[in-house]
């Protein structure tokens, strides 16, 4: 792969990682809510379970989209249907005044992380995308082996980025209806991130 694509992937990477969606709000959220240290197995299982994601879908997994287009719609219910009970689970989040110290609730654990990206439309996206953009049809192997790898350096920090964000936020919102105001905000924006990938198809197309 020359260095020129390279490059071209390395600045779709980032700027698809870096943007808003799904993981970055709620990792921001979980940054506001428990703290950077409780948000690393989130962070980690966001970063793992995308690049395994990228690694099937370059593998054939897409496949199953153009086999059964009956699943390409399965795909978006389910997605559409999760992210609103993450979203209303954020915006009930807020701890009662007497535990806003001790940060009440339970962040998301590596694995529910992991497997968080398969009902995220905009992973998806980033994933399809970037295999039917960057993959040099007469080297596929390689090719995912450099798209697997560009992600997984470029995404962590990304996605770190906006945790941080949360636990800066978080020094704001000592206040319970301050917090609470931030996690409706916050779940709010967690639906609306979603919509224009769902509106637009993208799925089958971060």
């Amino acid at each position: 792969m020359s260095t020129e694509l390279v490059l071209a992937l390395a600045a779709f990477a980032f700027v698809a990682s870096i943007t808003p969606g799904p993981n970055n709000l709620m990792l921001m959220a979980s940054g506001t809510n428990f703290g950077l240290k409780r948000s690393v197995p989130h962070i980690m299982g966001v970063n793992v379970g995308f690049v395994l994601m990228i690694v099937l879908v370059g593998l054939g997994l897409s496949r199953i989209f153009e086999t059964f287009p009956a699943s390409y719609t399965a795909l978006k219910v389910v997605s559409v249907l999760y992210l609103l009970y993450l979203a209303w689970k954020i915006a009930t989040a807020a701890p009662p005044p007497e535990a806003v110290e001790g940060r009440a609730g339970k962040p998301f654990t590596f694995v529910q992380a992991a497997a968080f990206q398969w009902v995220n439309p905009k992973a998806w996206a980033m994933a399809l995308t970037a295999m039917s953009a960057y993959t040099l049809p007469d080297r596929p192997l390689l090719s995912l082996a450099v798209i697997a790898a560009v992600f997984a350096v470029i995404n962590l920090p990304s996605i770190l980025t906006w945790t941080v964000m949360g636990t800066q936020v978080r020094r704001f919102l000592n206040n319970p209806a301050r917090l609470r105001a931030f996690n409706i905000t916050a779940a709010l924006l967690l639906v609306a991130s979603v919509w224009p990938i769902l509106a637009s198809g993208q799925i089958g197309t971060h």
